[in-house]
């Protein structure tokens, strides 16, 4: 579990280090059963700042929201908790505040295919979920549900939500989504982009079934865009 304690450490410090992440905000959890064989998960702990952070400070919890640790857990325990519990090919949830998917979320919109690679979330939109109070019950439901068939959620006038495989594969995907809202944003900014079609779209999720990083026999290096 140590292996993973540092893991974690090093992906919360590289949202911080590409701005998707800032002082306190966010958090990010991967699944790993306890010594005694009991399932559960490390996340991070609660209002802790990455920069004053060690693995030791992760805190592991089993699926019934117990904890153990130096720190409570991160308030958004709970869509941890459901996400990992409810998808088994799951085993990493990055939750980020960035800049760009944090703003797009105030408009609690879907966002479009208005590119292609809206596909890389596993759909042929990125979901925005209704908004709820955060660290609630309300909100992990609403994710749960904004999470159906896809690897990426907004959560209204609050942030975003990426999973994956593993934790490079959620950071990649949580990087992908952060530019798609930088992109749609400025494009708003001249009019109302041009969007796929349902066909378009279902083409590119074909096509993605055996393409690079994005493949489901990939091994999480991060797609080039072309």
């Amino acid at each position: 579990m140590q292996n993973k304690r540092e893991q974690l450490l090093h992906i919360s410090q590289q949202l911080v280090s590409l701005g998707l992440n800032r002082g306190t905000a966010g958090n990010v959890s991967v699944r790993a059963d306890s010594a005694e064989g009991q399932a559960g998960f490390l996340i991070t702990p609660s209002g802790l700042a990455v920069d004053k952070m060690a693995s030791s400070d992760m805190v592991w919890m089993d699926f019934s929201g117990n904890a153990t640790g130096v720190h409570p857990p991160s308030s958004e325990w709970r869509f941890h908790r459901d996400i990992l519990q409810q998808k088994s090919q799951v085993n990493a949830v990055i939750h980020t505040h960035s800049i760009y998917a944090s703003t797009f979320s105030t408009f609690r919109k879907d966002m479009p295919p208005f590119h292609y690679m809206i596909a890389l979330a596993g759909g042929d939109s990125i979901r925005c979920a209704p908004y709820a109070l955060f660290g609630s019950q309300q909100l992990s439901d609403n994710a749960i549900e904004a999470l159906k068939d896809r690897k990426a959620c907004l959560l209204a006038n609050h942030g975003m939500i990426a999973v994956g495989e593993t934790l490079e594969k959620a950071l990649d995907i949580t990087q992908e989504v952060e530019t798609l809202c930088e992109q749609y944003l400025l494009a708003l900014q001249v009019g109302e982009p041009y969007i796929l079609s349902q066909q378009e779209m279902m083409d590119v999720l074909e096509k993605f079934k055996t393409y690079g990083a994005w493949s489901e026999a990939s091994n999480g290096a991060r797609a080039e865009r072309r």
